[in-house]
């Protein structure tokens, strides 16, 4: 799959910039409660980077991890989650 480049704030890029494209490598979607979060690889240009976005209420928010720092990201996940699962909700 193929989409054309927009910048991280989804603008278009500029009708003078040079084209640049996009191919999402993988993607995956879950619903949690109210959110729709969407996980995609995708690769450019410059490299491959993970886009998470958010989509609540017709709103949507993306980061983006580069490639290179996605085991610095899982790292940290697991400990939220370690963190998470030493300190239980109580009901």
């Amino acid at each position: 799959m193929t989409e054309h480049y927009s910048d991280p704030m989804g603008r278009p890029q500029s009708a003078g910039g040079d084209q640049r494209f996009v191919e999402t490598l993988y993607e995956v979607t879950i619903q949690v409660e109210r959110k729709s979060l969407s996980l995609s690889l995708k690769q450019n240009n410059r490299g491959r980077f993970l886009r998470i976005t958010e989509e609540v209420g017709g709103r949507r928010d993306a980061i983006v991890v580069p490639a290179s720092g996605l085991d610095d990201f899982r790292s940290a996940l697991e400990k939220v989650l370690a963190a998470d699962d030493a300190n239980p909700v109580e009901e």
